[in-house]
């Protein structure tokens, strides 16, 4: 992980000393946030509900002709999904939803295409690093926390998925993006009891951003 801020860091050191250059090719740092609607899917799952957190970062976008750009991110996802809801009839009557939490240091590199003027598509492979687990139940208070103890983590600790979305920037550095990833791997560890499960990220996230 270390390995990764310095490339960010060395990216971002190279935008501020290629400003001089022509707006067409000159490499763009920003800043993105938004909302994460999240689940675990596959064959061995049945219907879970999804989790609501967020997610914030920053990207370098590096245009390699006017419609193609290269753009690669580094985000903080908060994923997982919903144990039980509180609109189910469950012996245990619960006030508050209660909720499995991941998060991750999600890695994005995304090839952009530019449709229109502004308007593009996007798409590429993620990699994420799991940095906490807990279940929560009182996700809308302080307290309910219990922390899982990576010792007795059944989940990895690395992820691979494949992301594609769509967005548009406007003249002024704003954006809007809409982007869905879906796990390559099974997010479960080997030997341990969950080993021969299907079951994988799957997230929806709506955002924006700016461009300096």
């Amino acid at each position: 992980m270390k390995r990764i801020f310095l490339t960010i860091g060395f990216l971002t050191t190279t935008f501020f000393t290629t400003l001089a250059q022509d707006d067409s090719t000159t490499p763009q740092f920003g800043v993105k946030g938004g909302v994460n609607f999240s689940n675990i899917v596959g064959d061995d799952i049945d219907d879970l509900d999804s989790r609501t957190s967020f997610n914030a970062g920053v990207f370098m976008e590096f245009p390699i002709t006017e419609r193609f750009s290269f753009q690669p991110e580094v985000l903080y996802s908060g994923q997982g999904f919903t144990i039980m809801s509180n609109d189910q009839d469950n012996f245990f009557d619960v006030d508050e939803n209660i909720e499995y939490q991941l998060s991750y240091i999600q890695v994005p590199l995304l090839f952009k295409v530019y449709l229109v003027e502004g308007l593009n598509i996007e798409a590429g492979p993620q990699f994420g690093f799991k940095i906490s687990e807990e279940i929560d139940s009182e996700p809308t208070n302080d307290g309910g926390d219990i922390e899982i103890d990576p010792d007795d983590s059944y989940i990895k600790d690395f992820d691979t998925n494949l992301a594609v979305g769509a967005g548009h920037k406007f003249n002024n550095g704003f954006f809007v993006n809409a982007r869905y990833t879906y796990g390559l791997t099974n997010i479960f560890k080997d030997d341990t009891i969950f080993e021969n499960v299907d079951a994988k990220n799957s997230v929806w996230q709506f955002g924006l951003g700016f461009s300096f």
